[in-house]
């Protein structure tokens, strides 16, 4: 079995975006004609630029090649030239490449990649999602504490048991910062808001883009210590484990981080550091399955829990299923709501969630199958990245 073809599709997400502006999948064959489909996360790059990375990568280093031989394909990739070191947009293209090779070699075996990576530990995987506006609200939702306590309603009426949401403000490119006092009140009365809407029915994730110096992070914790969140996601920039250390050894808060970082290296500083109890991988971006188990296997030496990140398409999603459903050391699974509307029909058959949870696939592979002719119905004519940081100092 050897990797023969590529195909690349830029897929514009349509309002109101959840999960990002676009998609980019590829779909590799071989030349027995088994087809397995990847994703790819994060590449700061226009999408067509990332399809056209992907199809290089690809003709260099992995036509012809047999899909099995991930570890000889994954150092191949990473030492791209010269390099070896986890770069963001080599291992975001790599991570679709690879996920694509596992589909193929669980179709290859008739079995799903979560028993070829020690078989399945979870029958069902508890999720959460974001609190999102519904189709009649707007976007104050994200800084009113009181519509959001009023949609969190209508999530747990769902089967939700854990909601995220970030009341600091706006990430930016000149971050960590200062909250302000303004700030600091603002996030505190989300939290206390929300806890007094929801009692012990729900976990609250209090998430952050690294919006905060160590020190502001610790001010802010404090506030919120009271109200008992699951955790406090990314509350620095992700290019400093030691200052986020720095928090997590100030707060009883959980620190949870990781969806900015690549391969083990990466979280292997986390580690030494002692900076986060929750990891928070993102699949098409970490350096693909095999990476992000090995990172699991990391994790679960130092009782770190996985929260596999998802603010993609449900592809990334798809994947994140297998690896915790195989981990024993899985805590919660990032859902963009409960996977329908676009992320249902861009697969030929949704990713199962029921009354809260996801319940993992039986069928080979990654377990779910691209929509081709949807995805080529919805090509994106935009020229904005997947996600953009603002260019003024936060406040």
């Amino acid at each position: 079995m050897l990797l023969k073809d590529i195909k690349t599709f830029v897929v514009g997400n349509p309002p109101p975006h959840f999960g990002g502006q676009w998609f980019v999948f590829v779909k590799l064959t071989t030349n027995d004609n088994v087809s397995g489909i990847g994703e790819s996360y994060g590449v700061p790059f226009h999408p067509d630029l990332v399809a056209a990375l992907l199809e290089d990568v690809f003709g260099r280093y992995l036509a012809g090649q047999d899909p099995h031989d991930i570890e000889a394909l994954t150092r191949r990739v990473y030492s791209s030239g010269f390099t070896q070191h986890p770069d963001l947009t080599t291992m975001g293209v790599f991570s679709a490449l690879e996920m694509a090779c596992w589909d193929i070699i669980g179709k290859a075996a008739g079995e799903p990649v979560y028993r070829l990576l020690g078989g399945q530990v979870h029958e069902r995987l508890r999720s959460y999602t974001y609190i999102y506006p519904r189709p009649d609200q707007g976007s104050e939702i994200y800084h009113d504490a009181a519509l959001s306590a009023e949609r969190a309603h209508d999530y747990l009426r769902q089967g939700f048991t854990a909601l995220k949401f970030d009341p600091v403000g706006p990430y930016s490119a000149f971050d960590g910062r200062q909250l302000s006092l303004e700030a600091l009140d603002r996030s505190e009365q989300f939290v206390r808001v929300l806890r007094e809407a929801v009692g012990s029915r729900a976990d609250l994730l209090f998430g952050t883009h690294g919006q905060m110096t160590a020190a502001g992070a610790i001010r802010l914790a404090r506030r919120l210590e009271r109200y008992d969140p699951l955790w406090f996601e990314e509350p620095v920039p992700p290019d400093s484990p030691e200052e986020m250390a720095r928090v997590a050894r100030a707060t009883t808060i959980p620190i949870a981080t990781g969806e900015r970082l690549a391969t083990k290296y990466d979280f292997a500083r986390l580690l030494r550091a002692g900076a986060a109890a929750i990891w928070q991988m993102n699949l098409g971006r970490v350096g693909g399955l095999l990476e992000a188990k090995k990172i699991a296997g990391m994790a679960e030496t130092h009782h770190v829990q996985l929260a596999p990140h998802l603010y993609c398409g449900p592809v990334v999603g798809a994947a994140n299923v297998q690896l915790a459903t195989c981990s024993p050391n899985f805590l919660i699974l990032e859902s963009i709501e409960r996977w329908q509307g676009f992320h249902s029909d861009i697969l030929k058959k949704p990713i199962r969630w029921q009354d809260g949870y996801v319940i993992p696939p039986t069928e080979a592979g990654l377990g779910v199958e691209l929509n081709e002719e949807f995805a080529l119905r919805h090509p994106y004519h935009g020229n904005r990245l997947h996600l953009e940081m603002d260019g003024r100092p936060g406040a």
